[in-house]
């Protein structure tokens, strides 16, 4: 573990402030740039990183050299917009995700030197008010939210292709006991592919994916579905502009529609209390029947009763979940004896290197916008 007394300064009060939206990654911001972190939190994010990463004090250094001359610095981690606000007075840098950041937060900030978004989409930054006081807004394209939408695909064909179901069972007396009828064919006449007697396999090319949330993993999964020649549509309260729906080879469409036309449904919506429990009972029933449900977001986005009951009526084709319901889950979880249902546990955006890698960027251009 590391020991705390080799990230203190001996320079006095660091120089900068940074402003941090609390959330569990961006908390790493602290452990790296800030010579007061609690030992705790170092030995906490120690540990989580250790998945991957074997030298932490190792990658500490070398993330601190790409903060040049931000490091150090002291991180104000903030649970509010009003404590965002409360900190800005003092700030040089901030680090948002969700807050928006206009002209009445570039007033409170007489300091600021960049405004550093947690994630691709600027949305709610007022760039143009920004670039008028020479403000600095940095993009950060996450490899983590790539990593979702490479989860959801890979979910989406291992349904399409029953790989649960086929893989290992090779044999006669295997795919027997997994409810198949094998058979060869007469080869005189026929090839003898699926032998195996596997029916309902899918392909993607041709199928409809409906997404719902075009935020930054519904602009990674878009135009990789339309890569392999899914029609894709989405949903979401406001249409993006019609250049970036041709960037990302998708339409919208209204919800009711989505979910009745499309073959595929991914969920990719942030969890808080008004989007928990989107996909309930009225959502579901109105699907296309055989139509497969994927959520690399969170479980609790979909109702869980109204989700087992679409899944034992057949309504539903199919579940890929990669968030248990319950962290870490039940081997007597009812969605494990369903033989179209693939879950994951919370997975999507691994490997933990796609999160240091984002941190290395982040902080290479942080360390540079403040030096200027």
């Amino acid at each position: 573990m590391t020991n705390i007394a080799q990230s203190r300064s001996d320079g006095g009060a660091p120089a900068h402030v940074l402003v941090v939206e609390n959330d569990p990654f961006p908390r790493l911001l602290q452990v790296i740039l800030d010579p007061a972190v609690d030992p705790e939190r170092v030995n906490a994010f120690a540990a989580f990183l250790s998945i991957d990463l074997h030298d932490f004090d190792g990658w500490l250094a070398q993330a601190r050299a790409a903060a040049g001359a931000l490091f150090p610095a002291r991180v104000v981690l903030v649970d509010s917009f009003e404590a965002m606000h409360a900190a800005l007075p003092e700030a040089t840098a901030v680090v948002t995700e969700s807050y928006p950041f206009g002209a009445a937060e570039l007033a409170l900030a007489p300091k600021l030197r960049a405004i550093q978004k947690y994630g691709n989409v600027v949305r709610g930054i007022d760039t143009e008010a920004c670039a008028a006081r020479g403000i600095q807004v940095l993009r950060l394209r996450r490899r983590a939210n790539i990593g979702c939408a490479e989860q959801t695909l890979a979910l989406m064909l291992a349904l399409a292709k029953k790989l649960p179901q086929v893989m290992g069972r090779v044999s006669v007396e295997q795919l027997r006991e997994a409810g198949f009828t094998p058979r060869t064919y007469d080869r005189r006449h026929t090839a003898n592919s699926n032998w195996a007697g596997v029916s309902g396999l899918q392909m993607l090319y041709g199928a409809t994916l409906g997404i719902i949330g075009m935020g930054e993993i519904g602009r990674e999964l878009a135009p990789r579905a339309a890569a392999f020649g899914m029609i894709v549509r989405y949903y979401q309260r406001s249409r993006l502009p019609e250049a970036t729906e041709r960037e990302l080879q998708a339409t919208c469409a209204p919800l009711e529609e989505l979910l009745a036309t499309s073959d595929w449904i991914s969920i990719q919506l942030p969890e808080s209390p008004g989007t928990r429990g989107f996909i309930g009972p009225d959502e579901l029933a109105g699907m296309k029947p055989g139509a497969c449900l994927i959520n690399t977001s969170r479980a609790d986005l979909v109702d869980r009763e109204a989700l087992l009951a679409a899944l034992r009526s057949g309504h539903l084709g199919g579940l890929g979940l990669d968030t248990p319901y319950e962290e870490p889950g039940r081997r007597d979880d009812p969605l494990l004896a369903f033989p179209n249902v693939i879950v994951t546990p919370h997975t999507a955006a691994q490997p933990r290197f796609n999160a240091l890698g984002d941190f290395i960027d982040l902080l290479t251009g942080l360390g540079q916008a403040v030096a200027k």
